[in-house]
């Protein structure tokens, strides 16, 4: 379970809604329904905190799929969107969790000469972890549909990788 603990003396803010482009609008609607539909945000009326939703370019990539003679094919990604919630003011108020994460150069070195290898994906990892009840209200952010919290992990918490 995430818990969001504040600094001694935090001032909750609650930042403006911002203004979207109907492309990101669209965007945003898609995520916001699915993110409901799977019950990890829900509406929230009142609260303290309030962020911002942001949406920001997915980082093209590539991908191996085959083609109409069965044969694999290196294939660019097409571009896509990712919605971000600006938890700066948040973060900034929130007590630093102390854990140290590795460092990856020591891991690379750790892994160099193994015969074997396994790759894991974390598809939607953070949302497996639940957000403590009395926190959630600290991860509401506004959009053009709403003031919504989360009863998951959202990216973005500062704390959020030392408790993943």
């Amino acid at each position: 379970m995430h818990r969001i603990l504040l600094e001694d003396g935090a001032k909750p803010v609650r930042q403006p809604q911002r203004r979207l482009n109907p492309v990101i609008l669209d965007v945003v609607k898609k995520e916001v329904t699915k993110l409901l539909q799977a019950g990890i945000i829900y509406h929230i009326s009142d609260s303290q905190w309030v962020s911002s939703v942001q949406v920001v370019p997915k980082k093209t990539g590539f991908t191996i799929l085959k083609n109409e003679k069965d044969e694999l094919i290196l294939t660019r990604v097409e571009n896509s969107w990712k919605v971000c919630i600006n938890y700066r003011r948040l973060n900034q108020a929130t007590r630093k969790d102390h854990f140290p994460l590795p460092l990856i150069d020591q891991m690379l070195e750790r892994l160099a000469g193994k015969s074997h290898y396994c790759f894991l994906d974390d598809f939607f990892g953070y949302f497996q972890i639940h957000i403590a009840p009395e926190d959630q209200e600290k991860t509401t952010f506004t959009c053009p549909f709403g003031t919504f919290a989360y009863r998951r992990m959202p990216f973005g918490l500062c704390n959020a990788p030392s408790t993943f």
